[in-house]
């Protein structure tokens, strides 16, 4: 069974849920290209990473969700998600220059969760009416929207679980 991100429950909206999610360590990748060929260009070096191309050949579990991140128009970083518990200071290497690995701290996230295929529209549209929610509620948004993939390509898209997800700025 794949691992999912840990995090805790703040407040339950009605749009939306508040979470807090710990120290998390990322291995990512900054792809070129539009919105799904970039998600699907950026996965190859990361599972590449976590099925040993690092400086101790260390093999890491899967975890979900794959993380997407738009940084400009044409620019879009992909994540994994490191299994809970893997010190910063032991997470090896990357062997491939392009796969780099960040540590984040603890943040306030807001998260909208939504089920269908992976398309730049339904990601765009989610994170939208996530903004729109956040504020509405009177919570502020430190950022842009970013996007989370739980599910294999091959699952049938009305099964599929997805998540708008935004940083809140601390009060």
């Amino acid at each position: 069974m794949t691992e999912n991100q840990r995090y805790d429950v703040l407040r339950q909206y009605a749009d939306f849920e508040l979470r807090h999610y710990p120290r998390t360590v990322l291995v990512q990748v900054e792809v070129a290209g539009d919105f799904s060929g970039a998600g699907n260009r950026g996965f190859a070096p990361l599972f590449q990473y976590i099925s040993g191309n690092n400086d101790t050949s260390t093999r890491i579990a899967m975890t979900a969700p794959v993380i997407q991140e738009t940084t400009t128009p044409r620019s879009h970083t992909i994540s994994f998600v490191l299994p809970a518990g893997m010190p910063a200071a032991e997470v090896p290497v990357p062997r491939n220059a392009q796969v780099s690995t960040k540590e984040v701290a603890e943040r306030t996230v807001a998260a909208r969760r939504f089920s269908g295929g992976w398309s730049d529209e339904r990601f765009t549209q989610n994170g939208a009416l996530l903004i729109e929610a956040v504020r509405r509620e009177g919570l502020l948004p430190a950022g842009q929207p970013y996007f989370a993939r739980f599910d294999p390509p091959w699952k049938p898209g009305f099964l599929k679980h997805n998540e708008a997800l935004v940083v809140i700025a601390e009060s």
